[in-house]
């Protein structure tokens, strides 16, 4: 602990009395708190060290301070009494005079001005959000006419860790939403004594809506950023411009089997997680509803048409194409450090998010013009 005490030694003349250890992890004062406790009236600053054990530079950094406000106040500043390290890393430090314009200056900027600069961002991002959908079309053209150039085992190794690898999460999160949807639906038709309509609710949700959205969430955490931080790396260490030199395109080589992988395997796990979900559904109308269990099975899928099952499909592939883009796309916008990977993958992330919103809002708008 450190303790800084101000002494009047005489009418005009003020000792700082340092004792304990003056470190960074001790709790010590600010300049402002010394400053206020002088006189008004100082002519004479000096301090007294011969009670302080420790020191770091935050008593370099406080000393420097005080130097200035003295010399501003028109102070005598005296540090005859400091240990002689702390003397000379001082005079060191003063030794060459700070060139103008170097110090940061923080300027709020108007509002007008953040309002182009946003404007401006904006419409960076959606040039290089086009230009990007562009090439991942003509990607996906070599490919339909057998000439994108990629591995065939790197679209097995991104299969096997967007689906097998996501199957535990997916199950975890299924059955509890599953188990959530007739809980819910068990409190409010438990009034009117029509809780059997619970399988009906669980399968309605489970198809058109909670199924697809959850898998797609789940992807947009697990996969869309693993596939930002992997191209990102990629970026750091430059192994996308040895691809470029090589006159391999990387949409080709990298982002069209992650799209891939996706987009094959996106139906499947919906499949899996609207199957979860209904038992999930089904152990709480069978243990708490005391449904029996073909009732409730054989109330879901007279219920849950082929056209139900369709729109969550529909909308699960188009969850799985975002996720991927997203992903991708942020990858490839990394920048040239680690810390851009961890914005890479965050803004992967959020985009996935954001993306998947609008499109269900959309897929439902549009399910429901249908009828």
């Amino acid at each position: 602990m450190v303790n800084v005490q101000p002494i009047l030694k005489e009418k005009n003349h003020c000792i700082l009395e340092i004792s304990g250890n003056f470190l960074m992890a001790e709790s010590r004062p600010t300049l402002a708190e010394l400053s206020q406790s002088f006189p008004r009236d100082l002519k004479r600053l000096s301090f007294d060290a011969e009670k302080m054990s420790a020191w770091d530079s935050t008593l370099l950094t406080l000393l420097m301070g005080l130097q200035d406000y003295a010399k501003e106040q028109n102070i005598a500043f005296d540090i005859s009494h400091m240990p002689e390290g702390v003397q000379r890393l001082l005079d060191l430090a003063r030794a060459i005079p700070e060139r103008p314009g170097t110090r940061r200056e923080v300027q709020k900027a108007s509002f007008n001005e953040r309002t182009g600069k946003a404007t401006l961002e904006i419409w960076k991002e959606s040039i290089e959000m086009l230009s990007f959908v562009g090439e991942t079309t003509q990607s996906f053209g070599r490919l339909l006419r057998g000439k994108a150039r990629f591995r065939k085992s790197d679209l097995l190794i991104h299969m096997e860790a967007c689906g097998p690898g996501s199957l535990g999460i997916i199950t975890v999160i299924s059955l509890l939403v599953g188990a959530i949807l007739a809980f819910v639906g068990a409190v409010q038709l438990s009034m009117f004594g029509a809780e059997v309509f619970v399988a009906n609710l669980v399968g309605l949700g489970m198809v058109m809506e909670m199924g697809a959205l959850m898998t797609g969430i789940i992807l947009a955490g697990r996969t869309g950023a693993a596939f930002a931080a992997q191209l990102g790396s990629m970026q750091v260490n430059e192994e996308i411009d040895a691809l470029k030199t090589m006159g391999i395109p990387p949409v080709d080589n990298l982002v069209l089997p992650r799209m891939l992988a996706l987009i094959l395997l996106s139906p499947l796990l919906i499949i899996y997680a609207n199957t979860l979900g209904m038992v999930g559904g089904a152990l709480v109308g069978t243990l708490y509803l005391e449904i029996p269990l073909q009732v409730f099975f054989t109330r879901t899928f007279e219920y849950v048409t082929p056209w139900l099952m369709a729109q969550g499909m529909i909308k699960g592939c188009s969850f799985g194409l975002l996720v991927a883009f997203s992903g991708c796309l942020r990858g490839m916008q990394c920048g040239r450090s680690a810390s851009e990977v961890g914005n890479a993958a965050t803004r992967a992330v959020v985009t996935s998010l954001l993306l998947i919103v609008i499109a269900d809002a959309l897929w439902t708008f549009l399910f429901i013009m249908i009828g």
